[in-house]
């Protein structure tokens, strides 16, 4: 486990707990498979970055020649991700893409798309570029030409990965100078595969304020590193998950996926692990969907038997459980109010009642107009009075600080040409 604390709650990077376990290579979320020189294949699928149009394709200023440095980019699509539709990820120099939200400093742990992950350094060589494509259909990250530091006369490295529209992963090799398992990973991870995992929010046992994130890993594709030549490719095709499924119908009775529950308050089909586990959780979605079938919240839904639109009262949606308090059957579904269940004595005094309302609400609105046009003349007139500044500083100070630290050991960040930063995210009390 991995764990560091930050001002006002902490980030840890863990394994599953124990009632569950990290899936490797399950064919649950991809199938996969390899190519070698002599398939046809293997020359389909690598993409020539010199045939591509010009404007399409390129080369990262900042990353061709830094060490250790990761710039997130944005898609023209969505990308599904183990049935998450990504529109940004994040590029290292170290040879793979990251495709998390949360930036921390252990980028490599989780969370990745990896053709091969190494301690490689572009700055060495003139030659050395990370560039990439993007026509709408596919995006393509290309290390070119990339050493390793201490094996630099050994050869350089070049490969890709491709990202497709409908969710393929494809990783092709051109030049591997050497064996990859003789690849130290003492100063960086050696992998190839795929990764992926959720985040979990709890309480911290220092302060009862602050919050600690937890990152499990809850799959994770491996491909063995000493089949990875020159000329070789391997392709990973997406599957339906239960994420893609976005009725109740399609969630239960489909029999492409397995183990999925609906969630009516979410209105989500899942299995409870994915990205969206900690709303899983809050709202308590696999005591809801243990007995519940999809006609049960179709009857719930039509239940007043009218065609009119409900009116809400006194209901706040989407809601978390709180902790300390039970259910009971009245809190389990939402109160409606329709037309029928309203009853009035007289439309004559219905009128009355609604021709009041509308000047009332008329009045109220030139009152509030009015406050606010000499709430603006004292502004104006007196701007240093400490309630606007009171206001001012409110405003700066309402969003959560993030605060960048330089550690040596991992990867800075950058955003556009230029403006570099570090990628240690430090997060506020949430």
């Amino acid at each position: 486990m991995i764990s560091r604390a930050v001002s006002g709650g902490g980030l840890t990077i863990d394994t599953l707990p124990n009632n569950m376990t990290v899936v490797e290579d399950s064919g649950k979320y991809y199938t996969w498979r390899r190519f070698g020189p002599e398939d046809q294949r293997t020359r389909e699928l690598w993409v020539d970055m010199n045939d591509a149009r010009h404007s399409q394709v390129r080369v990262h200023g900042i990353l061709s020649n830094s060490y250790k440095q990761a710039v997130r980019v944005a898609l023209s699509f969505d990308f599904p991700f183990y049935g998450h539709y990504l529109r940004q990820i994040t590029i290292a120099t170290g040879g793979f893409i990251f495709t998390g939200d949360i930036t921390h400093r252990i980028l490599t742990a989780t969370q990745y798309i990896a053709p091969l992950m190494a301690n490689f350094d572009p700055s060495y060589s003139k030659e050395s570029t990370v560039q990439y494509l993007d026509n709408g259909e596919v995006f393509v990250v290309q290390w070119e030409r990339v050493r390793l530091p201490g094996k630099e006369s050994e050869g350089a490295f070049t490969f890709q990965a491709a990202l497709y529209k409908t969710g393929t992963i494809t990783f092709s090799y051109k030049d591997i100078p050497l064996s990859l398992d003789v690849i130290s990973s003492a100063e960086h991870p050696v992998k190839v595969g795929l990764s992926d995992a959720f985040v979990v929010t709890s309480p911290s046992s220092q302060s009862p304020d602050a919050q600690w994130r937890t990152i499990y890993e809850y799959h994770r594709v491996e491909i063995d590193a000493t089949e990875i030549t020159s000329y070789s490719a391997v392709e990973f095709t997406a599957l339906p998950t239960c994420l893609q499924r976005d009725s109740c119908e399609l969630c239960l009775s489909s029999n492409q996926t397995s183990g999925c529950s609906w969630c009516h308050v979410l209105q989500r089909c899942s299995d409870g692990m994915d990205r969206h586990r900690q709303e899983w959780l809050d709202y308590a979605c696999s005591e809801e969907s243990k007995e519940a079938t999809c006609e049960d919240y179709t009857r719930g839904d039509i239940s007043t038997g009218s065609s009119i639109t409900p009116e809400v009262e006194d209901v706040t949606f989407l809601t978390p459980i709180q902790k300390g308090f039970e259910r009971d059957d009245d809190t389990k579904h939402h109160i409606f109010k329709t037309g029928n269940d309203v009853k009035t004595d007289s439309s004559t005094k219905g009128d009355r009642l609604a021709n009041t309302g509308v000047i009332a609400g008329i009045a109220a609105a030139l009152v509030l107009l009015l406050a606010l046009i000499l709430v603006g003349l004292y502004i104006n007139y007196h701007p240093t009075v400490a309630s606007p500044l009171y206001l001012i500083q409110r405003h700066k100070n309402y969003w959560p600080s993030w605060k960048f630290q330089k550690t040596r050991p991992g990867y800075t960040g950058a955003e556009g040409e230029g403006h570099e930063k570090d990628s240690i995210v430090e997060a506020g009390p949430c």
